[in-house]
């Protein structure tokens, strides 16, 4: 594990927290052969700062959400390497993926790592209804790469000098183990978008957007292969897509203070 350590000493993994408590210890022990771990917590009321200052490899640090694109960017100025793995506090590197990056050489800041993020729902991986495995740039140089400054779905701009490196190997995504999760997920993610987004739709044409979003995710995506995780997943991104654009027609379209007035 040597020739491992010696190029791990150049990598910053870098996590954006707020009470992660419950998947975060997980994490941190998966990634304790990492000299260094910076966490920036967005106000955690559980034990989520504990658990962080109990590893030796960790820095730990506080400050105000931006939205996931800025805040994962600012997370990543915090960093004394200028190579970055970035992940989710819900998320851990698989023994596979550590040795494979025992391997890997840079030899340009213009590489970027991509690797697969397999989704477990209530503990089951999952496959279809759209959750099959994800493909993410998770690995790169920070004096050549940087998150993207979108408020939600933010990534890793690349441009036409990136080199792409395609790791064989994957992360495990701890993304639902409980329902309230699926509330919280769907009412800050619409918030953000209508927070961000100038674009509406007609109430009608919300509706059948997400009535097509339940549709594509349990039938054409053969959601109802998984069961009642299946269904789930297909309601939740119906939810998800209702509430996105009718938060942002709201905005637009309803005067609160005009409500306010009226009662």
């Amino acid at each position: 594990m040597e020739a491992f350590k010696s190029w791990i000493d150049q990598v910053a993994v870098v996590i954006i927290t707020k009470n992660a408590a419950v998947t975060l210890k997980k994490t941190l022990v998966a990634l304790k052969d990492f000299p260094e771990v910076v966490i920036y917590d967005n106000g955690s009321t559980d034990e989520t700062e504990v658990i962080a200052k109990s590893f030796s490899n960790v820095r730990f640090f506080q400050g105000a959400f931006l939205g996931f694109g800025p805040t994962k960017n600012y997370a990543v100025s915090f960093a004394e390497r200028d190579w970055i793995l970035s992940l989710d506090a819900d998320e851990a590197p698989t023994p596979s993926l550590i040795e494979e990056l025992a391997a890997f050489r840079p030899f340009s800041p213009l590489q970027v790592g991509r690797l697969t993020r397999e989704n477990f729902f209530f503990g089951k991986k999952l496959s279809r209804g759209g959750w099959g495995d994800d493909h993410l740039v998770r690995l790169f140089n920070r004096t050549k790469h940087a998150f993207s400054d979108s408020q939600v779905h933010e990534s890793i701009v690349t441009h036409p000098d990136t080199l792409m490196v395609y790791l064989k190997s994957a992360i495990w995504h701890n993304a639902v183990y409980d329902l309230s999760q699926i509330l919280q997920k769907i009412d800050r993610y619409s918030d953000l978008h209508a927070k961000s987004s100038t674009k509406t739709y007609p109430v009608l044409i919300i509706v059948l957007k997400a009535i097509f979003a339940f549709l594509q995710s349990y039938i054409f995506k053969l959601g109802f292969l998984e069961g009642w995780r299946g269904l789930l997943v297909a309601v939740s991104n119906s939810n998800s897509v209702f509430f996105k654009y009718f938060k942002t027609w709201v905005r637009k379209n309803v005067s609160v203070d005009a409500d306010r007035e009226a009662l």
